[in-house]
Order: C-alpha cells, then structure tokens, then sequence
C-alpha cells in the first residue's frame, strides 16, 4: 500500500492543499506520518471501487485530517467519508470535532461546510472549522473491526491503516 500512497503524497498540488509543502514526500516520511496518526487516532485508507484514493483520521480529541488522491477529486468521496467518521465520533462519544484548513484550500473548506461543518477561527494560514453534535448517541462499535463497509458509498470500504502497517 506504500507504493500506492507515496504516489498520492508525491503530488506537489497535494503536498500543498494538504501540509502547505512545496517539497514531495519520500518513504521514510510517509512512513512516519501514517505511524504518527495512527498512534495519536483511528487511522484509515479509504478505498473507492477497489482502489485506495485516500486517507483519512479521527483523533480523540476530535481533529479530522483527510486526505483524497487528486484523481478522485471532486467525486463526493471525501463528503460521503466524512458522513461516515461523523458518525464513528458519535459512536466514540466524541462531542465535537474540528478540521484546521489552509485558507487557499477552498476546496476542502467548502466540502467541510457542505456537511455542517462552520468557520469558528481564522488565522493567517488556515482556517477552523468544527462540527458539534446536537446530541451524542451510542451506537454499535464498528471500530473493532479491521474494516467495514461504508453504507453510502457503493464499493467502498475504510481500511484500518495500523492493520495494513503491520502486512507491508
């Protein structure tokens, strides 16, 4: 799966949109970023019509991080992905989450924005958004499981990615 996301986060456009980089990564970075978050949260690829196109992490704090391959842009994956890890948060109780979005990724601000996510913050590099639940239920734990199955996106599943660090 390496070889896959490498690609993704060797994208200059993507580096930019997502860690406001103008340098790619390399394995050993790679490598490092995706041990980081899934120590520190719920880490997953995301797979669309059988290919991986994404990341994306819930941490307990409630920050989200997500991150869509450039040829599946613009596809509603990344809204439809952020439906379900809303309602992995409901599930883990957690209140509130919040994304942190640099403010020449318009983009990623409008598909946060189109899902109930609101500007709380502006600072000079990115904006916070957040999303707080009305009320918080607790629901069947999906996040036992190695993978499960998204309900709103046909032939699509999120991959546990520490599953996935552990098989490479």
């Amino acid at each position: 799966n390496y070889r896959t996301t490498l690609t993704w986060y060797q994208d200059l456009d993507l580096c930019k949109q997502v860690d406001n980089r103008d340098s790619a990564y390399d394995l050993d970075l790679l490598k490092r970023m995706y041990k980081y978050l899934s120590r520190h949260g719920d880490l997953f690829y995301i797979k669309y019509k059988n290919r991986l196109c994404g990341d994306v992490c819930l941490q307990p704090g409630g920050a989200v991080n997500i991150v869509i391959a450039k040829p599946f842009q613009n596809k509603h994956i990344g809204r439809r992905v952020m439906k379900e890890i809303i309602q992995v948060a409901k599930e883990k109780e957690i209140s509130e989450l919040h994304a942190e979005i640099y403010t020449f990724n318009t983009q990623s601000q409008k598909m946060f924005q189109s899902i109930g996510f609101t500007q709380v913050d502006n600072e000079d590099m990115y904006l916070v958004c957040k999303f707080q639940f009305v009320s918080v239920g607790i629901g069947r734990s999906v996040m036992t499981m190695a993978s499960f199955e998204l309900d709103n996106i046909a032939d699509s599943l999120f991959i546990r990615v520490r599953f996935m660090l552990n098989q490479v």
